[in-house]
């Protein structure tokens, strides 16, 4: 069986890594794949936008099974092409790939469905948005419609961040066309968590909670980034509270979309905000999030291609998740200046000579004659897992203690504290 991976990161190396795990023995290539991903996969250089070239591999190489791991591909119709040729591809189509392509869909479907979220208005007009922060108090998010690569969600503290926000979004356009659109939303209080769930169009499948921490220093300081570490099972989540999330959020997903022939079929990420008993979803995205597989998949006991044969099938009422009882957690290890500006090209140092049970997943990095240097702002997640969260944690920032490059930056408090 040949299995296609489209990606680069840490969460296509995390993919591979279970994959190789199958009872199915795939053969793995990956598009474009990194240092890492090269060492489980025949990497191919094709960039995740050349949907044109991504199909012609798939053809010439008789690709069994392509798994899309980036949104931008899935948002420009991947799906839809690969289907269109015969060819079988987990992923939403474009239709309902816009739930992560376009954020004033995502907020229109919540409302449509009572979905719990947080009030918002949505504005194509820079003037009408400007007029439009009087309806709210601060501190305000704002968020740019279309996808932003992970950095068009802006909380400003004041009206006047507000507004110079509004210009740089709507009038300067400093992330393109995804400006074009904006999103004012009410600012809420408490904890963040993610839930990923398999989807086959008339089932919705969680998995294990895992909790994210987005800022980029300790304490939650800094700017939100893809992702600087992440820890599973979550603390915040007990079995009560997902059974709520069952049913008031992840059930009326799957009514919303049957009622409006959206043919999802794939992963649900839902990214919510939880305090105390209220939980309300903040974003959706249409695939497995960044560093959030580096310690689901890890944990997760069922052979990764029967549960996507199950979503190809609609029968994944019939399929029972298990989980490992250890948990997992990983650190990133950022370039310096990330999420901002940054160097690549520096040697990593310490990976073919790592002590400790655990796993280092390339989130950006590439081969250089012999040598593994960065080529990302997110360069590894270093993942291991433990009998309980404090020696998971422990065994992480071992392995990190091990890994040397210039500038390298990373959180200490992974795992330390709920954000």
């Amino acid at each position: 069986m040949k299995v296609l991976i489209i990606g680069s990161g840490g969460r296509e190396h995390a993919i591979a890594h279970k994959l190789s795990m199958s009872h199915k023995s795939p053969e793995i290539f990956a598009a474009p794949g990194n240092a890492g991903l090269s060492k489980l996969a025949t990497c191919v250089p094709i960039a995740v936008d050349d949907i044109d070239g991504l199909l012609a591999f798939a053809l010439k190489t008789q690709i069994d099974l392509t798994l899309v791991g980036p949104e931008l591909p899935l948002v420009l119709g991947v799906v839809d092409r690969f289907e269109a040729a015969g060819l079988r591809i987990f992923g939403p189509n474009a239709k309902a790939a816009q739930f992560e392509g376009s954020k004033a869909f995502t907020k229109d479907f919540l409302n449509r469905y009572h979905i719990p979220t947080a009030k918002s208005a949505t504005y194509t007009s820079i003037n009408e948005a400007l007029e439009g922060l009087k309806a709210f108090d601060y501190p305000l998010v704002i968020k740019a419609d279309g996808l932003a690569a992970g950095k068009g969600v802006i909380i400003a503290e004041t009206e006047t961040e507000a507004i110079k926000t509004l210009h740089d979004l709507m009038e300067a356009h400093v992330f393109g066309a995804a400006g074009s659109k904006v999103v004012l939303e009410a600012f809420l209080k408490g904890i963040e968590a993610s839930v990923l769930c398999f989807v086959d169009g008339v089932t919705i499948l969680p998995m294990s909670p895992a909790q994210d921490y987005k800022k980029a220093y300790d304490g939650d300081l800094g700017l939100n980034t893809g992702g600087m570490g992440t820890y599973s099972p979550s603390r915040v989540i007990d079995e009560v509270l997902m059974d709520k999330i069952q049913e008031t959020i992840l059930n009326p997903f799957i009514v919303g979309i049957q009622k409006e022939a959206i043919d999802f079929k794939g992963i649900l990420f839902v990214g919510l905000m939880i305090d105390g008993e209220d939980v309300n979803v903040i974003e959706y995205n249409v695939r497995l999030g960044d560093p959030e597989t580096e310690v689901t998949l890890i944990r997760m006991e069922n052979d990764l291609l029967d549960v996507i044969d199950a979503v190809f099938n609609q029968t994944l009422d019939s399929v029972k998740l298990t989980w490992s009882r250890s948990h997992a957690v990983c650190v990133i290890m950022a370039s310096g200046g990330y999420p901002e500006s940054y160097e690549k090209g520096k040697t990593i140092h310490g990976l073919d000579q790592l002590s400790g049970d655990g796993w280092v997943y390339h989130c950006g990095t590439r081969l250089k004659e012999s040598d593994v240097v960065t080529d990302g702002g997110r360069v590894l997640g270093v993942t291991a897992t433990g009998e309980d969260l404090a020696s998971a944690r422990a065994a992480a920032y071992h392995m990190v203690s091990q890994i040397t490059f210039e500038g390298a930056m990373f959180r200490t408090d992974i795992a330390k504290m709920d954000v």
